[in-house]
This record gives C-alpha cells, sequence and structure tokens, in this order.
C-alpha cells in the first residue's frame, strides 16, 4: 500500500485546500499581459509594458499618497440609509450591506488626514467599487466634511475622482448633493485654500458636473473617461461617429478641460510642488487682502482697481524671459463709470444746444 494512502484524513483534507488565489496573476485589458499580483501592486497598478492604469482602492491610494502611507481617517456625519426605501431588482439597503462588506467601506468616499511632504493635507477618494462611485448622500457628506475640515485646519483640499454618477436609489436627494458640495468648494475659495482635483477613470455623470470641475487645478490620469454621458450616449442621439479618443484624459488636455495629464509615478510629487507653490502665493498675497478691504500701500500701483502683485509679475516675467506684458495702471477718470458717462454726454448735449445758432425767422411783416 502507499504510504500516501495512510495520511490521516483530517490532514489530507488541509493539504487539498491549498489553492491557487484568483487574483495571483492579473491580465492588462489593453496588451493582454500576464503580471504577477505583487509586482502590480508594489508599481502603483500601472501595468509596466503598456502603461496601462488600473483603478485602485480608497485604501490603497491614502496609502500611496500621504508620507510613509501614515494618515487619519476624518469621520464623517451618519446619513439616513434608505429613505426612499428603494427596490429594483435588490433592495438598496441590502445592496449597501453588500458594498460594504466588499470594499470594507461606509460608503464611496474615504476622507484622509496626513502630511504630504511634510505639509499638512486633507485628501477624499471615491472608490469606484462601492456602487460605482456613485454620488449618494453619504457621498455628498462626506465631499463637504473633507473640505470643511480643510479649512478648520487651513490646509489644502485634494480629491481623487472616479464615479459613474448620481446615486438613482436615492433620487432627488442625490442630485441635491451637486449643489451642496459646489457650496463647500465655495468655502475653500473663501479662505484661499488650494482645491486640486485628480479625474481618474472613470469621471462621469454628476460628479463631474459639479465639485469634480470647480478645482483651482485638474489633474488627470493618462486614459481615464472624463464626461457627463457616456461616447455611446452621444453618439446615440447625435448619430454622429465620435473622434478618436473622445472623452480620454489626453484628448480633453488638448481641447483646454484639464490643465495636466500626468502619470500615477510623478502624480505624488506633482501634487506636492503645486500644494507647496499654491499655499506659499497664500502666504504672500495677504497683504492683497487687507488692500482689498480698502488698504493700500502707499505709491502702489494699480490695475483695474486692484492692487499690482509686483512679486506675481516679477515671477510672470521670469518665466517668460521678459515677454511678460505689464499692465499699465488706469486712472480712476479713465476707468468705465455708467453713471458718470451719463452725465457727461448730458452736458456734451447741453452745451451742443446752448452753441447751436437760433433758427431765423423767415416770416416777413
Amino acid at each position: 500500500m502507499n504510504w500516501i494512502n495512510r495520511i490521516p484524513p483530517k490532514i489530507r483534507g488541509i493539504l487539498r485546500q491549498r489553492e491557487t488565489p484568483d487574483n495571483l496573476w492579473v491580465k492588462c485589458p489593453e496588451s493582454g499581459q500576464m503580471v504577477f499580483y505583487k509586482d502590480l501592486e508594489e508599481n502603483q497598478f500601472v501595468f509596466p509594458g503598456s502603461n496601462y492604469h488600473m483603478r485602485m482602492t480608497a485604501q490603497a491610494r491614502l496609502d500611496s499618497f500621504f508620507d510613509a502611507a501614515k494618515y487619519e481617517k476624518v469621520a464623517v456625519p451618519d446619513v439616513p440609509l434608505d429613505p426612499l426605501k428603494f427596490r429594483d431588482e435588490k433592495r438598496y439597503s441590502d445592496r449597501l450591506k453588500d458594498a460594504r462588506g466588499t470594499t470594507e467601506l461606509e460608503d464611496a468616499v474615504l476622507i484622509g488626514e496626513g502630511e504630504l511632504d511634510g505639509r499638512p493635507l486633507v485628501a477624499a477618494v471615491q472608490d469606484f467599487r462601492f456602487m460605482g462611485g456613485s454620488l449618494g448622500m453619504a457621498a455628498g457628506e462626506a465631499v463637504i466634511t473633507g473640505m470643511l475640515h480643510a479649512v478648520a485646519r487651513k490646509s489644502p483640499f485634494v480629491m481623487f475622482a472616479a464615479s459613474g454618477g448620481a446615486r438613482m436609489q436615492e433620487g432627488i436627494l442625490s442630485l441635491m448633493q451637486m449643489p451642496r458640495t459646489t457650496i463647500a468648494v465655495q468655502r475653500l475659495r473663501e479662505a484661499r485654500l488650494p482645491y486640486i482635483v485628480v479625474l481618474t477613470h472613470p469621471t462621469t455623470g454628476g460628479v463631474t458636473a459639479s465639485y469634480a470641475m470647480l478645482g483651482d487645478v485638474h489633474i488627470a490620469e493618462p486614459g481615464a473617461l472624463i464626461g457627463f454621458a457616456g461616447p455611446r450616449v452621444i453618439e446615440q442621439t447625435i448619430r454622429e461617429q465620435l473622434p478618436e479618443g473622445f472623452q480620454r484624459a489626453e484628448y480633453l488636455l488638448a481641447h483646454g478641460m484639464v490643465d495636466m495629464v500626468v502619470h500615477r509615478h510623478k502624480l505624488r510629487e506633482t501634487l506636492s510642488r503645486l500644494c507647496a507653490m499654491l499655499m506659499d502665493a497664500r502666504e504672500r498675497r495677504r497683504p492683497a487682502a487687507a488692500a482689498a478691504k480698502g488698504y493700500v500701500a502707499p505709491g502702489r500701483p494699480r490695475i483695474n482697481g486692484s492692487a499690482l502683485d509686483g512679486d506675481t509679475m516679477e515671477s510672470l516675467v521670469r518665466a517668460t524671459d521678459g515677454q511678460a506684458i505689464m499692465a499699465e495702471p488706469v486712472q480712476d477718470e479713465e476707468r468705465f463709470d455708467a453713471q458718470r458717462l451719463e452725465a457727461r454726454g448730458r452736458r456734451e448735449a447741453d452745451a451742443k444746444a446752448k452753441a447751436k445758432p437760433p433758427a431765423k425767422d423767415s416770416a416777413r411783416t
């Protein structure tokens, strides 16, 4: 008898349970290249041959973004779970339960606070695994909480957007998150804090129509699909063939919809440089804020009613090798004033009427 047959059944069962994991190898959707999962993870989920950027989970994104993968999660207020008691093929509450079990997230947006090259920063990540990263009440509340937290901390806010749009299971309550998040963006602007948006694959629907396109700087990952309606819907509506690469990051860059397309390996250093530059500019412009309230340093020139920022113009001249055109200050009497213009018109009309000689009487007596 073979000695293998004498192994106790329990031990034999343990040996048989060692199977190959499903995600041991990952296939590139573009080139078909097979890459070991651990190697792909170390490469920030970018295929080395084709440079195809895979989706990243929210946890993996924040780990690769913050210094030493250290950050604190920002707590988000609770919202009603299923206010409309929505049900299609499945209960909405059951869908939420399944998504939370799969992603280990409370909802589609995760907020983290940490440091980027030693500078405090707040970041939000939309996880496409959670019901397509759709925007509902919980996700909208998370975005707003992250922005207001950045205002309280006086730190930049970075948004990694990835969404299919508004969450239909919440109806009008989902659409209401678009103006709510827009108001939160305005709070960042009033505080003069940088708001940088990173558009990842895909970013569509109501997210694109709200906070994803309201940033100070818009960065897109290579090949990301960015738009409102999908290409197929647009083709069926206009009944025309769309150009190649339509709604892709590179196409939008060529047409001025995004500011830059950055490879994921260079994304961290690009965001660090932008945050440092914008925060330094914020510190330099504090005297300009006082000037806007009525105080202007003696002898400081003005452009269109605002004190001229000499540092900004000087840096612009250096960057363009002296080719920048300096605007000339406009005097107060040269500025457009509707009332003054109307009064001057009346004076000129009166002067003409007085200068006009009286009409001669042709009637003879």
